[in-house]
């Protein structure tokens, strides 16, 4: 055991004594959720430059309301109330008068939108007040917003709701209906989420709370990724690690004073250490942003002992598999190729986790977070969603981890007893499961 011990330390401290893993810390939260902060950031950068959209109104009953609700829009609707700094780009309508030659005036219309003349052009059908019933729309009927990249225009979503809203109106004014009462008679109030009543301690009635969906996805989506960033922090660097030693034949020179078993052990115990510095940062720093965004109410202190719990099981489980692919391989290019599987292991949570968080009490979702290598991730998802899970099932999904890991551990040090000392052989699966049985 103090052989083992000496080795964890080793692998500690060889891991966290050096710049790059103040680097990784530092970075791997970038890296991981830089797709959400690079559409927050582009999300603010908007484009504010005047939309001219041109109107080819056939009906002749539509293009003046909508150029009047563009211009409601332009004064009340593009600019921050409290900074006055423009948010939005103004459109301005251009209304055009049809022409005998459609197809001609469409060409042109286009023309003028390759130029840069026009943001884009619609075309209003002369039958989309009064359609005839039946059958397919044809062009008479249709509503056209046309440009090199229509479907992603913000004007487009603005002119279908100022185009629709004026042919409402023309319906009701033709029925003789009243379109203030119309609009009365149909505003009812939304139908708001909110989490169960329950009894407290004392035998009060604890009221429900309105459910917020940064807790309900945001919370979830976080423990997975921070459990995903764990393994790779302590598991992923294993193979390298262990190939590197063997090429190098420093492994050689270890095993002259310890067993093979025992240097593994020795490297997953240092991995699981630098995973829990890694996860102490990381806890610390992002319970500490809540606070100080006064969403103290988001971390889910309830679910982090099973955090720990979880992410040490992962490491040891994932981490004795790389450990022996690495051991069993002779250089990077054959560990890439067989490390395939054990990706997909790791990769298959983060395929069906929004699925589990949305549905956390449904059959998929419990049998999924009871498959032991899917557990740690899936089972933290479900725990932290607002329904939680069953008080039974992250203890049988610990269990059923646990009894996976020992198996793991014990034939990945079979094959890393074999393979850390051959050379030159290719290994296979085949090969890798003959000696994880036989030894």
């Amino acid at each position: 055991m103090r052989k083992i011990l000496l080795l964890a330390k080793r692998e500690y401290l060889s891991s966290v004594k050096t710049k790059a893993f103040f680097v990784m810390v530092a970075l791997m939260p970038v890296l991981m959720s830089g797709g959400i902060i690079t559409v927050a950031v582009m999300e603010s950068q908007v484009d504010t430059e005047a939309k001219r959209i041109g109107i080819l109104d056939r009906t002749g009953q539509i293009a003046e309301a909508v150029a009047e609700a563009a211009r409601i829009r332009n004064e009340n609707a593009i600019r921050d109330p409290e900074t006055g700094e423009q948010t939005n780009p103004a459109y301005e309508i251009e209304i055009i008068t049809p022409e005998e030659d459609a197809a001609a005036q469409r060409v042109a219309l286009s023309q003028r939108v390759r130029g840069q003349e026009l943001h884009a052009f619609v075309e209003i059908g002369a039958n989309v007040i009064r359609p005839p019933a039946g059958g397919p729309p044809t062009a008479a009927e249709r509503i056209t917003y046309h440009a090199p990249n229509a479907i992603f225009h913000d004007a487009r979503r603005w002119i279908r709701g100022a185009v629709q809203n004026q042919i409402r109106s023309i319906r009701f004014a033709a029925e003789g209906l009243d379109r203030g009462l119309i609009n009365r008679l149909f505003n009812c109030p939304d139908v708001e989420g909110a989490s169960l009543v329950s009894v407290d301690a004392t035998g009060g009635v604890k009221d429900a709370v309105k459910s917020h969906e940064g807790r309900a996805i945001g919370v979830p989506a976080g423990m997975m990724f921070l459990m995903f960033m764990m393994i790779m922090v302590g598991a992923a660097p294993l193979v390298n690690a262990v190939l590197e030693e063997k090429m190098q034949r420093i492994a050689e020179v270890l095993l002259g004073s310890v067993k093979p078993f025992e240097l593994m052990v020795g490297k997953l115990l240092g991995t699981v250490a630098v995973s829990l510095t890694v996860l102490a940062i990381y806890l610390a720093g992002g319970i500490g942003a809540l606070y100080y965004l006064e969403l103290e109410d988001f971390v889910p202190f309830e679910v982090l002992p099973w955090l720990i719990v979880y992410m040490i099981a992962a490491v040891f489980l994932f981490g004795s598999l790389l450990i022996g692919l690495g051991a069993a391989c002779n250089d990077l290019k054959e560990a890439q190729s067989m490390m395939m599987p054990v990706w997909v292991l790791m990769m298959v949570p983060m395929m069906v986790w929004m699925q589990v968080a949305k549905y956390p009490e449904g059959a998929f979702a419990t049998i999924m977070s009871l498959i032991p290598p899917f557990t740690p991730m899936l089972m933290l998802i479900r725990q932290s969603t607002p329904a939680g899970v069953p008080a039974w099932q992250p203890w049988l999904g610990l269990v059923g981890v646990a009894a996976f890991t020992v198996l793991c551990v014990w034939g990945a040090g079979r094959i890393f007893r074999v393979g850390i000392l051959m050379q030159g052989k290719p290994p296979s699966i085949g090969s890798l499961l003959k000696w994880a049985i036989r030894g």
